[in-house]
């Protein structure tokens, strides 16, 4: 067994920012308030409607279809 299977990984997101970093994290962007049947328009599924929303998750009807959506997701934009 080597030395380098126990070695742990850590993630840049984890770790904490200095105030005066030059390296400054972008602003999360204005996310819509999203609300069951408001319209929507998918760069993938086109059109649709929201059925229902919970938490970071919504469910889209696209037609016949339903489609479970990440609310964050930059794709998904509300009418």
């Amino acid at each position: 067994m080597s030395n380098t299977e126990d070695m742990v990984t850590h993630s840049s997101a984890s770790r904490s920012r200095l105030s005066t970093s030059p390296f400054r994290r972008e602003p999360e962007p204005e996310r819509p308030a999203w609300e069951a049947d408001a319209r929507v328009m998918h760069d993938r599924h086109g059109l649709g409607r929201i059925v229902r929303v919970r938490g970071d998750r919504m469910d889209v009807r696209f037609g016949s279809v339903t489609v479970d959506v990440d609310t964050r997701s930059p794709r998904i934009h509300l009418l």
